[in-house]
């Protein structure tokens, strides 16, 4: 590699608003603290950010977020994309890898209210503002009294529709409010017994183009080994399921200490399928000493198995 290649600077694409700009941002810094190396942002507006009218299951799925910035690193215009894990399609096209993932933050999902302090406080009938189908289901099984709406948007445009009063509360991930200074808007953190994250939820994934060498094994000092084995197993469980949007499914796997000083820690994985017309949910979890990428897959597909043994047919069909 010349001299000049060595020294260029790295570009991140990302997309434009203020939560992902912060994810960018972060890994820039990251990146130029470790290598001091000059990194640049190529901020971009995907057609995820641009149709706010149709749930996402209706135009094509989380994937719409992330298309653009993979075009950019295809076409040489980017070298890495930062993304929210939890926005990753399971199956990446061919030649991008995710070359690490970083350290989780909260993973769970945080009730926002200027009225109630908790999703026991609200009052029958109150409206509740998510377009998460996985949060839909949870919240109709626990409670069906609830008027659940759709709510799109990024986290300020969702905060602002709140504050307008269209919602009585509305749900979002923890992690973003934290990451942008915003802990305060939480009422209350909800507990992951009470509603599991999506898959990746709290983590970051750095994407690049497979044939790029020289970037693989620099992102992969950044990468957190726990977070990357945990998130694997859950975007094992998606993909087994053929998740997607229009799939009400949630997957979080969490370390367990070892029960001997000479035994490896274990990784506990929860997961959750709701139905699209009935308030029940299939819920499994399976633990095994996880120390390897494949192994970490492995869980998430016997998960998967155990999920879809207990629907059945006729519920996935549904599906």
């Amino acid at each position: 590699m010349s001299t000049t290649e060595q020294t260029k600077p790295w570009v991140i694409a990302t997309r434009e608003s203020r939560l992902a700009l912060w994810q960018a941002e972060h890994v820039r810094d990251l990146l130029q603290g470790r290598f001091g190396r000059r990194v640049n942002l190529l901020g971009m507006t995907t057609k995820g950010d641009q149709i706010l009218d149709r749930a996402l299951s209706k135009v094509g799925g989380k994937g719409l977020f992330v298309k653009e910035l993979e075009v950019a690193l295809e076409e040489g215009r980017a070298d890495l994309a930062v993304h929210s894990l939890k926005d990753v399609p399971m199956e990446l096209p061919e030649g991008f890898v995710l070359a690490a993932v970083l350290e989780r933050e909260d993973p769970r999902d945080a009730l926002v209210s200027n009225r109630y302090d908790s999703l026991a406080a609200l009052p029958q009938g109150a409206v509740v503002g998510t377009s998460s189908l996985r949060r839909m289901v949870q919240l109709r099984a626990r409670r069906p009294d609830l008027r659940i709406e759709a709510l799109r948007g990024n986290l300020d445009t969702r905060l602002r529709k709140l504050d307008e009063g269209q919602y009585d509360a509305i749900v979002l991930a923890a992690a973003g409010l934290k990451r942008l200074g915003l802990a305060s808007r939480i009422k209350a953190p909800i507990d992951t017994q009470d509603m599991l994250p999506a898959a990746g939820q709290g983590a970051l994934g750095l994407e690049i183009r497979q044939d790029h060498a020289d970037l693989g094994p620099a992102l992969r000092c950044l990468s957190h080994e726990p977070t990357w084995l945990a998130t694997l197993a859950e975007r094992a469980v998606s993909r087994a399921m053929g998740g997607s949007c229009s799939m009400p499914l949630a997957a979080f796997a969490e370390w367990r200490p070892a029960a001997t000083a000479d035994a490896a820690p274990t990784l506990l994985i929860r997961g959750l399928l709701g139905h699209p017309e009935q308030a029940t949910l299939v819920q499994a979890r399976v633990q095994a000493a996880v120390q390897t990428h494949e192994q970490a897959e492995a869980l998430g597909r016997t998960l998967a198995a155990q999920l879809q043994s207990q629907a059945g047919p006729a519920w996935l069909a549904a599906l």
